[in-house]
């Protein structure tokens, strides 16, 4: 029996890393976990550049402001460019663009010649080109691995990409403390070149490309293939006020954590209490596959709305700890199975596109849902806004398996997932 359970396990073990059998993807996920690990530390260092430069706490909202604008700004764009082209060689631009920026950052900090205002434009060329590597990606995601083994190659990034937001925050202060920010942002171009290396070292079939439009003929078919999908829309829309009502955790909850919880420190495990469900919920893409996948998923993202509901009383610190760990577990096994959806039924001629309409709606829910949540805590109190976030993610994620299209997307007996025909197109 023992040997019977071990050779299961294994199986197990050899079914959730499957991806790592195909070359390609063993070459990506390499540049990209370097990739991640460089993004995890600049998000601290940019925050200490600005203020290595005398810069204000307004100036660090401006440049971070400055990265999410630029990358709205262009999403779309990106989304057309990485249905035209070969997409690794969209992803290597963005790549060494993204070099470049950060390494004149660098020099400019290590030889003190740093200005906000630089730090404001490194960030927006940083944003525009992350706007066409992120289409991108998901695109070229689907040409490397077989429709079954999506969902567990996307949950396989998303693991790498939770472990380095846990750990390089830590590094970048260490490496901070020494040297300064400017080293940190050295270090992030260097992992961009490793990334564009990855990508150039890929062997990948010709891929047909359609005819060329003009770029608004080509946003509107993107427009069409959108707009025809009811499954894909009302979840996209569900996942916008999932991601509007969590803007409330992240502006409400150090403060509470501050007054009640026990201070910073307190804030401090609640979010590696989110980063360790991250992990979790990556670990749990690999194994469960659910026969209804958005079922399942839009089921699994109400539970996002326990740390808003355990921060509105507030209750002990280790219930609020257990929520955000439940809240990041549901998140990363959302993200794979909702991006293995996608990559399978969308027509890979059009999925950037596609992808990059889902791309601008969330990147735009983030700020908007930032600016609005301290005038309306401000109006009701913090408890008032908490459950109002709370009841913005429950009943919409609650209601999306209840649509017929939703709940017609199916994984087969071979791993695949399917879903009702697109309906009639509209003309734009």
């Amino acid at each position: 029996m023992a040997k019977a359970e071990e050779k299961d396990r294994r199986r197990a073990l050899a079914e959730a890393l499957a991806p790592f059998s195909i070359r390609e993807f063993r070459v990506l996920w390499t540049g990209q976990a370097v990739s991640a690990a460089g993004g995890g530390m600049t998000k601290v260092a940019l925050i200490f550049a600005v203020l290595a430069v005398d810069g204000s706490v307004t100036d660090i909202g401006f440049v971070m402001t400055a990265q999410v604008l630029a990358q709205v700004l262009f999403t779309l764009a990106g989304g057309v460019w990485a249905d035209r082209m070969r997409r690794q060689f969209l992803m290597m631009t963005s790549d060494l663009i993204r070099a470049a920026a950060q390494l004149v950052l660098a020099v400019l900090l290590l030889t003190d010649q740093a200005q906000v205002w630089h730090l404001i434009v490194g960030s927006a060329i940083f944003g525009a080109a992350q706007a066409f590597f992120g289409p991108a990606s998901s695109g070229l995601m689907a040409e490397i691995v077989p429709p079954e083994q999506l969902q567990r190659s996307n949950a396989l990034l998303s693991f790498c990409t939770s472990a380095f937001t846990v750990l390089s925050p830590a590094l970048a202060g260490v490496v901070i403390a020494l040297w300064g920010p400017g080293i940190v942002l050295a270090i992030d171009a260097v992992t961009f070149l490793v990334s564009a290396v990855s990508l150039a070292m890929l062997r990948l079939a010709p891929r047909v490309v359609p005819a060329p439009e003009t770029f608004l003929g080509e946003l509107r078919t993107g427009w069409r293939e959108f707009v025809v999908r009811p499954w894909l829309w009302l979840n996209i829309m569900a996942h916008m006020l999932q991601n509007l009502a969590v803007a409330a955790y992240y502006v409400l909850g150090p403060a509470i954590a501050d007054k009640s919880l026990g201070g910073p420190s307190a804030w401090g495990i609640i979010v590696a209490g989110w980063a360790a469900g991250a992990l979790t919920g990556g670990l749990i893409a690999l194994k469960l596959e659910p026969r209804r996948p958005l079922v399942v998923g839009n089921l699994a993202l109400i539970l996002t709305a326990l740390p808003l509901l355990a921060l509105a009383v507030p209750t002990p610190l280790w219930i609020v700890v257990g929520a955000a760990f439940l809240s990041g577990t549901a998140t990363l096994f959302l993200d794979a199975v909702w991006q293995a959806s996608m990559q399978q039924m969308i027509p890979p001629e059009v999925l950037s596109r596609v992808d990059s309409y889902d791309w601008m709606i969330s990147t735009v829910a983030a700020p908007i849902g930032l600016a609005l949540v301290g005038p309306l805590a401000a109006q009701t109190g913090n408890a008032e806004t908490l459950l109002i976030a709370a009841a913005m993610i429950v009943i919409p994620c609650g209601l999306t398996p209840l649509v017929p299209g939703i709940r017609a997307v199916r994984r087969t007996s071979d791993g695949r997932i399917t879903g009702p025909a697109p309906k009639q197109a509209v003309q734009v």
